[in-house]
């Protein structure tokens, strides 16, 4: 038996008033996942556990099949593994965005979408005016970076606030705030000349494009818990195909290989054909493959239903297409939201999320298409999240 997952990042939303009440997900022409679902389940998992912030590192690391408050200790830690940046003890680590901000208020959590090029370029200027023994930025993809300090334990008991939660928001009612944002407080500050008349973003703003005008730190941990690997914990070779850090460090955690696949990318550019052939390929290597797209996320931040509906449509017609191809041979497949990314509030919420599984000794319960509503009216739930795992691999 083979295994696939595929996580559609944010997927899953709130009625829009503006088109009669539906979803993105509802809005969607998704041939290929309707065709699944009118053979397959259709339910509703709780990736997100009561007390926990509804992010991406909670959500999926529990669809990877871990539990969360038994192994989550922070986000920014799980990039830094992904990017290889060694944890020591007495170390705090941030993610570090390159955002916009303009007449007092958050206008891009990132810079425009800021090309890696261009962010790596940025992060050099600020390693040599800011860095020292003690402070260092390690570029990432694109706006997300990692921001590690020695000696400073105490910053990562600060109040921070991800950008994407204030799209238009005064920045100054939600900066870092209590016990130890002092020392990030000093340094988005000082990150403001630094990037101010740099010549990438000159010439950023020289073609109408937003420039980063601040770092912005959050997400910040100061240690890391171990995991278990796949293999030990489920008997399964894996392999993830993402274009973010996160979903890497995660693969990285659980001991996971991660497939190189020219072409993915964290937006609208990605090459969907690329990596669903790339992960059909892995699945000759190994016995589960995990597919993440991040485009519906990033159109959800934006508050895009044009974006978002183009992205889930992409989705069904390349890669899912591809998968139903596989119809008849020993497959099991979960498609999922990890969290939900409604257009109408553009950041992310802790709802439990539709999920569809499909394939070998699967049965149909009913549902019409992977929707919110299709999958509360199932009546299938799985509480906790993490026990999806186990539902896809038959365990």
């Amino acid at each position: 038996m083979k295994y696939c997952m595929l996580i559609m990042d944010g997927a899953a939303g709130l009625p829009l008033p503006e088109h009669d009440g539906k979803t993105s997900l509802e809005l969607a022409h998704t041939t290929n996942l309707d065709r699944m679902a009118e053979s397959g389940a259709v339910g509703l998992a709780r990736t997100v556990p009561a007390g926990f912030e509804p992010d991406s590192a909670v959500a999926c690391m529990s669809l990877f099949g871990y539990d969360p408050k038994v192994y989550y200790s922070g986000r920014a830690p799980i990039e830094a593994v992904s990017l290889g940046i060694p944890i020591d003890p007495g170390e705090s680590l941030f993610r570090c965005n390159l955002v916009t901000v303009r007449d007092g208020a958050m206008v891009s959590h990132s810079a425009g979408y800021i090309t890696t090029d261009e962010a790596h370029q940025l992060v050099d200027a600020l390693n040599q005016a800011l860095g020292n023994d003690s402070i260092r930025i390690f570029p990432g993809v694109s706006y997300r970076n990692i921001l590690k300090l020695k000696g400073a334990e105490d910053t990562a008991l600060a109040i921070c606030t991800p950008p994407h939660d204030i799209p238009g928001k005064p920045v100054a009612d939600y900066l870092p705030r209590g016990k130890g944002s002092k020392a990030l407080l000093d340094l988005m500050s000082r990150s403001e000349a630094v990037l101010k008349n740099h010549p990438v973003n000159k010439k950023r703003i020289a073609r109408g494009e937003l420039p980063a005008t601040t770092i912005w730190l959050f997400w910040g941990s100061g240690n890391i818990r171990q995991m278990p690997s796949f293999l030990k914990t489920y008997g399964k070779k894996a392999a993830v195909t993402s274009a973010v850090n996160l979903l890497q460090g995660l693969g990285k955690m659980a001991d996971m290989a991660l497939l190189q696949i020219p072409g993915v990318t964290d937006g609208l550019d990605n090459d969907y054909e690329a990596q669903a052939a790339g992960a059909l390929e892995a699945l000759k290597r190994y016995d589960i493959v995990i597919i993440h797209i991040e485009a519906p996320d990033e159109a959800g931040h934006t508050g895009s239903v044009d974006e978002k509906v183009k992205a889930l449509e992409r989705i069904d017609s390349s890669v899912v297409k591809r998968l139903l191809e596989r119809r008849g041979e020993s497959l099991r497949i979960l498609v999922s939201a990890d969290h939900p990314t409604p257009i109408t509030i553009r950041t992310h919420t802790s709802d439990p999320v539709p999920f569809l599984l499909w394939g070998d000794s699967i049965g149909h319960n009913g549902a019409a298409r992977l929707t919110e509503h299709e999958a509360k009216k199932s009546g299938l739930v799985v509480d906790p999240g993490y026990l999806i795992m186990g539902k896809l691999l038959g365990v």
